[in-house]
């Protein structure tokens, strides 16, 4: 009995993430890149601060520098000039206070800033309204950012606040991570021909927005005909060209499903098929040369769930990313459903207006069919029955993963 014969045990979910996993070697090609294009990307080093921050002390409000020791007893003092944001300082002349705007250089003999909206103006002269302490309202050296603090750590995606806090420190430029490479192609002589009997290729576009949403490249390949000779030819071709190769349909026991055999021709190994899983039960797990191949189901929800489930945690181990929990949310059903155990299944779920002992409820989107994306159009999440499960009513525990967030 082979790992792909029919009658060899399906994987459960967790196995089979963790056989996807296992066969992914984690990237450690980089390069360098402008910091406005390293979005997203994969820190391939720990950058620390060559600076403290601030380098001098500023201003931290709109408002009046002086020194407490030249106040009067009736808290006035004159106003001797301005310190613009961007300006040189200077020293603060005895006995005078000096405007000072947010983000300005403190002058030297200046111990306190006191807000613009603590004093009343008199003319040239300011008046407060209560006396100030010491220090109040100056951003000290280093009081933000310390010498030798760590402003991106290796392995940390980055993300709109590293960019702004390197782009503070004058650095602009950043080593990351090469890009996963995925090839993609769908199969199956129904997708994208003209005619009553053809059927458009969804698949293709969704599994390439998930992967570029996921940060990976993609190589679109098109669709390939149900035929041995033509699968293989491409299969052979592809091998080493990208760390996934991820394809959609032909992959279960029809008379045209001619993805596993094309992949032992080509000379490539199948590591595991079938999983418990209801819909999307034929995924199919494999290398060749230096490539991963992943074989989705062709059908168009089933091919979305294996690349939440399984694609995504691949593309998380090229990148050496902690793997996010599957359905990790915790809900209530808002529905009852009476199913046939034996496999796990994933289905759309929308959150509704209310909660159950402070967990939201939801409802289960449409009928279950792996053939339709029709229900996602409305769905938040995916929710999750396990496989025991025969019967799901109103109010129990539920779990499920979110949708429109980054998936991994």
């Amino acid at each position: 009995m082979t790992v792909h014969d029919s009658s060899a045990p399906m994987l459960d979910i967790p196995a089979a993430r963790r056989l996807a996993c296992d066969l992914i070697k984690p990237l450690t090609a980089t390069e360098t890149l402008a910091l406005a294009r390293s979005l997203g990307r994969i820190a391939a080093e720990t950058v620390t601060s060559g600076r403290a921050l601030p380098m001098r002390e500023r201003s931290a409000m709109d408002g009046f520098a002086l020194r407490l020791a030249d106040l009067s007893p009736a808290l006035s003092l004159p106003v001797a000039g301005t310190i613009a944001a961007g300006a040189l300082a200077g020293a603060l002349p005895t006995g005078a206070a000096l405007r000072i705007f947010t983000g300005a250089l403190v002058p030297a003999g200046a111990d306190c800033v006191v807000p613009v909206e603590d004093c009343t103006e008199e003319g040239e002269t300011i008046r407060l309204s209560a006396r100030p302490k010491p220090g109040q309202h100056i951003r000290k050296v280093g009081s933000e950012q310390p010498l030798g603090g760590v402003l991106l750590r290796q392995g940390t995606r980055i993300a709109p606040q590293h960019i702004g806090l390197l782009a503070a420190n004058g650095i602009a430029r950043v080593r990351v991570l090469r890009m996963p490479r995925i090839a993609l192609f769908s199969s199956g002589d129904e997708l994208g021909g003209k005619g009553p009997a053809a059927i458009p290729d969804s698949n293709r576009p969704m599994l390439m927005a998930l992967a570029l949403a996921a940060g990976a490249e993609v190589d679109d390949l098109g669709i390939l005909p149900d035929d041995l000779p033509a699968i293989t030819a491409r299969l052979k071709a592809l091998a080493g060209r990208a760390d996934i190769i991820l394809t959609s349909g032909a992959v279960s026991m029809g008379g045209r499903d001619h993805l596993r055999p094309a992949l032992e021709a080509a000379g490539g190994q199948i590591a595991g098929w079938r999983v418990a899983l209801k819909p999307g039960k034929p995924v199919m797990f494999g290398t060749l040369g230096a490539s991963v191949v992943t074989g989705l189901p062709g059908n168009p929800f089933s091919a979305f769930t294996g690349f939440h489930l399984f694609v995504a945690a691949q593309l998380a181990t090229l990148t050496d990313q902690p793997l996010a929990p599957l359905f990790a949310h915790p809900a209530r059903a808002g529905f009852d459903w009476a199913r046939k155990p034996g496999r796990a299944e994933v289905f759309p779920i929308r959150l509704s207006h209310g909660e159950i002992d402070g967990v939201p409820i939801v409802q289960r989107m449409g009928e279950g069919s792996s053939a339709t994306l029709f229900p996602l159009a409305e769905a938040d999440g995916l929710g999750f029955v396990p496989a025991e499960t025969t019967k799901v009513s109103f109010g129990a525990a539920l779990r499920f993963m979110p949708l429109g967030q980054r998936v991994f």
